[in-house]
């Protein structure tokens, strides 16, 4: 079984960055997934939707079409691939094919925190309703404890839509919200999961959305995510306790801090605001409008939320080589 004590040496690396450049690369850890993984199962919000369709008839997944419907890079909020995409096609040593549930303004649970249409679906419909009622239903995928990686990144709606009115309340909200998370990790485990790649919240305080708000939205929000993201590490510390598990915390609140920090570094022109001409997309990923400055590809953030494909390149290469390490146990 995967121990505490490697969890917390990875998992500080991964919070504690070297200067520029993550720990694990300094150390010369591979930038791919182990060939032994052939299915990725992927839960969350717009940072990780596809659009992919499992009940329509359109294509599923397949060795020839890894991420089944629709057309690669599907429809993502990135203005190209997204970080399930790069890890699908390019950050893995061999064919893995994807299930990708997650849906653009989910929410760990709508009871919980309100998505903003009554349609989308929180972590508890894409278990429940899509994974469990249909993927296991169906048996439309022969994975395996060993062979398959579940990866949950959820949150960002979650903070976005209640900061504001949880300051003071000691984490508390957090831990109901954390207790919902859980029962869903906690099924798939049930189905047969034991390896696990759990993302937490990125300094979304840091956004325009946000920081246009000025200096009280920052330091609420910026609470806020401190707070979910520490609950999320001592939650996925204690799910460990199972037998067979095999976990890990990716933390994309600090390659988004190292990213912001040293933009220039990473190649981009602007990390603090966005071209509303830019804003719902582009027709080429590196496309360039005059009046914006520079090409799409040069800001960190298409829009006032959501980064741009670059961001989220840089991303599935860093998670890849977490994940790496713990499949690989």
């Amino acid at each position: 079984m995967f121990s505490k004590s490697l969890f917390t040496i990875v998992s500080a690396a991964s919070l504690a960055s070297a200067g520029v450049i993550p720990s694990w690369l300094h150390l010369g850890l591979k930038t791919e997934i182990s060939k032994d993984v052939k299915y990725y199962f992927s839960f969350g919000d717009s940072y990780t939707q596809t659009g992919f369709n499992l009940t329509d008839g359109s294509p599923l997944p397949s060795p020839s079409n890894p991420m089944g419907n629709p057309v690669y890079p599907g429809w993502t909020s990135a203005n190209g691939p997204n970080w399930i995409d790069y890890l699908t096609s390019t950050y893995n040593a061999s064919t893995t094919v994807t299930y990708n549930m997650a849906y653009g303004g989910a929410t760990i649970d709508s009871n919980l925190v309100v998505p903003y249409r009554p349609e989308v679906r929180s972590i508890v419909n894409q278990v429940e309703d899509f994974f469990l009622g249909q993927i296991q239903a169906r048996k439309l995928a022969p994975w395996t404890a060993e062979n398959s990686l579940f990866l949950i990144w959820i949150g960002i709606n979650d903070i976005g839509n209640s900061y504001w009115k949880t300051t003071g309340d000691g984490g508390a909200f957090h831990q109901k919200l954390m207790a919902s998370y859980f029962a869903e990790v906690n099924k798939l485990y049930t189905a047969g999961a034991r390896k696990f790649l759990f993302v937490d919240v990125p300094r979304i305080e840091r956004a325009p959305l946000t920081a246009d708000q000025g200096a009280t939205a920052i330091a609420l929000e910026a609470e806020a995510v401190t707070s979910y993201n520490s609950l999320l590490s001592k939650n996925v510390q204690a799910f460990q306790a199972k037998p067979g598990v095999r976990a890990m915390v990716f933390s994309s609140a600090a390659t988004f801090n190292r990213i912001l920090d040293n933009p220039g570094v990473y190649g981009f022109a602007n990390a603090t605001g966005y071209c509303d001409k830019y804003g719902n997309g582009t027709p080429e990923p590196t496309t360039y409008y005059p009046e914006c400055g520079v090409s799409v590809d040069k800001y960190v953030w298409l829009n006032n939320l959501h980064p741009t494909w670059p961001v989220h390149k840089i991303l599935a290469r860093e998670m890849a080589a977490v994940a790496d390490i713990m499949v690989g146990l």
